[in-house]
């Protein structure tokens, strides 16, 4: 097994599931995760944070960027400059590859797409999030036979959980 991938809608608790299940592991980790920037309740954009602490604007309501999803500006130099040397660096040591979101705003990212495959072509164990919906890479990602996807929902989180310590030696 090459990666286990929890797939599911947004807000259902899949970053949430990650950060739990790495408190669990006794083994190094490398990669990042990403998390709402809110003020006032509101949800004003996205942070791609790295394990070892490094952080980058992903996406927010005030970017220029043409890269659009629904309201939000992706910043690829997020991506290429933090969260892509955080994959590399993470299949380079052997260590767990975490990888925080395989989803639209990630995909506008080449380099962000070709790390993901060479961390599933590396051997390395990839543990990450990818999104629910169609979309020609996520769809090749999650039809891979090295590719376990566990699906989560709010009624079977403790079920998923068990599954993920299970796959990855928890």
């Amino acid at each position: 097994m090459s990666a286990v991938l929890i797939a599911g809608p947004p807000g259902c608790g899949k970053t949430t599931l990650v950060l739990k299940t790495l408190e669990a592991l006794s083994r190094p980790a490398g990669g990042f995760y990403t998390e709402e920037i809110r003020k006032g309740g509101r949800r004003l954009g996205f942070r791609l944070v790295t394990l070892d602490g490094r952080e980058a604007i992903l996406a927010s309501v005030d970017s220029r960027s043409p890269l659009r999803v629904s309201r939000y500006g992706v910043e690829l130099a997020a991506l290429d400059e933090v969260g892509v040397p955080a994959i590399s660096e993470a299949v380079q040591k052997g260590w767990l590859t975490v990888i925080d979101e395989i989803g639209k705003m990630e995909l506008f990212s080449s380099r962000f797409r070709e790390a993901v495959l060479q961390a599933l072509e590396s051997g390395a164990t990839v543990f990450g999030t990818i999104m629910l919906a169609s979309h020609p890479f996520a769809d090749a990602v999650k039809a891979r036979p090295d590719v376990t996807v566990l699906h989560l929902t709010p009624d079977n989180r403790h079920e998923v959980e068990r599954q993920v310590r299970e796959l990855l030696g928890a």
